[in-house]
């Protein structure tokens, strides 16, 4: 029973840690629609910081790995616990779309993640630690030339296959956050005077956040 306990309050504690870091990563990233220059600035800060990409990058890759791996053992615990030899359980009668297919979802954002490396994260890491430029500058040999974020980010949505995964992927993460925000708080013992409150807020959350980078998206594709 404590394990059990255990691993929620871990699943919950990481989910914070994530959504926390969701919120961080869209704010930066929203400044991309108002100002190039703000949006370039920024990415290279967290591009060369040091506590940023030496402590903080590898505390997200462990989070983001913990929090998946914790999701799965969860689910498999969950559905060994079940009797479903004496009768049949209708999940829908009580439970809702996102509780049911949280296993899922979490997938398809995994494997998501795993594109999303793939256009931002292995590209920096080329550059930064194979190239050897930490300039974050469009020519590295020209100090006039600019840094290269928001001209990359754009680059990136010149596809309107791309644009049209990432706009799914941010709708299963909505629906994924629906449930998982209360559920963390839930598994925090968040039931109080304040749970309304919390409540309202997750949803809030849950839709904008995700809206917010299909709508970053959406921009750069029709303004590249």
């Amino acid at each position: 029973m404590n394990s059990s306990i255990a691993r929620k309050i871990s699943m919950a504690l990481s989910a914070f840690f994530l959504m926390f870091f969701l919120l961080q990563h869209f704010a930066i990233n929203i400044t991309s629609l108002f100002s190039s220059e703000t949006f370039n600035n920024l990415s290279h800060f967290m591009g060369t910081n040091f506590v940023i990409q030496y402590v903080m990058q590898p505390i997200l890759i462990f989070g983001v790995t913990f929090h998946f791996v914790m999701g799965f053992i969860l689910e498999l615990k969950n559905n060994r616990s079940r009797n479903v030899k004496y009768f049949k359980n209708n999940g829908a009668a009580n439970s809702t779309w996102m509780s049911r297919n949280m296993i899922i979802s979490g997938l398809l954002i995994l494997t998501f993640m795993g594109l999303h490396f793939y256009d931002f994260w292995i590209p920096e890491l080329k550059i930064k630690f194979i190239e050897g430029d930490m300039s974050g500058l469009i020519d590295p040999d020209n100090m006039d030339s600019g840094l290269r974020y928001f001209t990359e980010l754009q680059h990136k949505f010149v596809s309107p296959t791309r644009v049209a995964i990432y706009c799914v992927a941010f709708i299963f993460l909505s629906l994924h956050l629906l449930h998982g925000f209360s559920s963390a708080f839930q598994s925090m013992g968040a039931n109080n005077k304040y749970t309304k409150a919390l409540s309202k807020f997750g949803v809030a959350y849950s839709i904008l956040i995700p809206l917010g980078f299909i709508i970053i998206a959406l921009f750069h594709h029709f303004n590249h």
